[in-house]
């Protein structure tokens, strides 16, 4: 049974990981802003009283990684995988409407909450077996598959994640975490839109699936939720 610990679990693809994670027996915090107001996530919990642990954690709040910290230290005492899932996009961006609080809110939550996440868990990952950090991305952070305008913030905030995430896999690999950063497809979520070809539960199994063969062999690379590696 593996330890885990999910950002962003009220919905989307957050959900379907807390779901998956659960159905294959492991001990799960489910970390979201409001669990007040996950009713999705409440039930899941209740389905699953004995492996779930609902957090009240705002990714850009210390106060609430701190708080978060302490349970999972005193209920686990050690971590295997850390899903950072949670994240913002901002639609419609164009040259003359960008705007400096939506890169910084963008920033915040999508590149530094993240790291700053991965940070404040190192102590209970070091304790935990294989230990893995897995940061979601996009393509849209990819230079070399950026090939069409828009969505500035979101595609650069996935890009500064791609290089926080590359230099901490340097810095921790000794340590024996394996850290990668995952784009998860274009997914059927209120994230994703209707129009997105592919479900929830079928780019969350495939990760999954990416995420049980992952060895400290491939720290610091950049996965589609396939296992194709990708182009910075």
């Amino acid at each position: 049974m593996r330890k885990v610990l999910v950002t962003g679990a009220n919905r989307g693809l957050g959900l379907e990981f807390t779901r998956q994670f659960l159905g294959r027996g492991d001990r799960v915090f489910a970390a979201c802003r409001k669990p007040e107001g996950a009713v999705d996530l409440q039930h899941l919990a209740s389905a699953y009283p004995k492996r779930t642990t609902v957090l009240t954690m705002d990714v850009t709040k210390e106060e609430d990684l701190a708080t978060a910290y302490d349970i999972v230290a005193e209920q686990a005492g050690s971590l295997d995988i850390l899903v950072n899932n949670a994240g913002i996009i901002y639609r419609g961006e164009t040259p003359e409407n960008i705007r400096a609080d939506v890169f910084r809110q963008s920033f915040e939550v999508n590149a530094i909450a993240p790291m700053m996440v991965a940070q404040k868990f190192l102590p209970l990952l070091e304790k935990g077996t294989a230990p893995k950090i897995i940061n979601l991305t996009s393509q849209l952070g990819s230079l070399t598959r950026k090939t069409f305008g828009g969505h500035y913030s979101y595609s650069s905030s996935k890009a500064a994640l791609n290089m926080f995430t590359r230099t901490l896999a340097f810095d921790i690999r000794s340590r024996g975490i394996v850290v990668v950063v995952v784009h998860p497809g274009w997914v059927k979520t209120d994230m994703g839109g209707e129009a997105a070809p592919l479900r929830a539960a079928d780019a969350v199994h495939g990760m999954m699936e990416l995420i049980d063969r992952l060895t400290i062999e491939n720290t610091g690379a950049f996965y589609s939720w396939e296992g194709e590696t990708l182009p910075w």
